[in-house]
């Protein structure tokens, strides 16, 4: 499939998607979110898939959120809707157990760092800076940031970061709780191959239902009830069935690497 405002690529096991608009900062407007939708889609739908890496194009901006002059000036009623997953077809797809990495190197501002908030992983280079400014332009943040982010660093530091509007550095990301790794620019590609080898040592079957496993059990009411209710969440039985479960002990005993076929 064809795109026009980002790039896919799809080899060994990694699925790649950059922003390409670097004239705007990769900043985001309707087809863009489309188009980011489909490939989403069909990421999440290929089983050879295990782990997908955004980026954006250029040094400047991984996103700088929405395209708020392309919005001024379409006449299009639709300018403004997000797709079935809402922000970028990402931010409302509760329901992808495959890993996502955010490799930021330059601001992720707005819908921007709500991106990357709903990724599973963020490395970000050094010159990197995250905020969430849109009071400033008279807007709310409603990609998810202002939930993401207070789950994710808690409820006075997040409050601090959104009611004044303010953004830090990638140092500052990492001390907070949202950062992962911060590395030089050069470092950044080293930086993703090593993340995607580390995942890609593990079963993609219990690597999905480890990650479903999490998310879903922050909204259970308990400990007690997360740890009761785990079982029947779709990726934990997935991988219950799958031939993964069988291959990793059978490796480990007969002292070999596991040969995981994902199924």
């Amino acid at each position: 499939m064809s795109y026009e405002f980002i790039s896919v690529t799809a080899e060994n096991h990694i699925t790649r998607i950059t922003f390409e608009r670097p004239e705007v900062m990769n900043a985001i407007h309707k087809p863009m979110h489309d188009e980011m939708q489909r490939a989403l889609d069909e990421f999440a739908a290929d089983s050879d898939q295990y782990i997908c890496v955004l980026r954006g194009r250029g040094d400047r901006a991984f996103c700088a959120g929405s395209d708020l002059k392309a919005i001024a000036a379409s006449k299009d009623p639709k300018a403004r809707e997000y797709p079935k997953n809402g922000y970028a077809g990402l931010i409302e797809r509760f329901d992808l157990s495959k890993p996502i990495i955010a490799a930021v190197d330059g601001v992720a501002l707005g819908g921007g760092f709500e991106i990357a908030l709903a990724c599973d992983i963020i490395i970000a280079t050094e010159n990197s800076r995250f905020g969430l400014p849109e009071p400033l332009v008279g807007a709310v943040a409603l990609g998810g940031g202002l939930h993401r982010l207070a789950r994710q660093i808690g409820l006075k530091k997040a409050m601090g970061m959104i009611l004044s509007s303010d953004s830090v550095d990638a140092m500052k990301g990492e001390e907070l709780g949202f950062v992962n790794e911060v590395v030089a620019p050069y470092a950044m590609e080293e930086a993703i191959d090593r993340w995607c080898g580390l995942i890609l040592r593990g079963s993609p079957h219990a690597i999905r239902a480890s990650k479903e496993t999490v998310m879903k059990s922050l909204d259970e009411p308990s400990l007690e009830a997360a740890i009761q209710n785990q079982k029947d969440y779709p990726a934990f039985k997935e991988w219950y069935q799958s031939d993964d479960r069988v291959e990793g002990p059978r490796a480990f005993a007969e002292k070999r690497p596991p040969n995981w076929k994902g199924r």
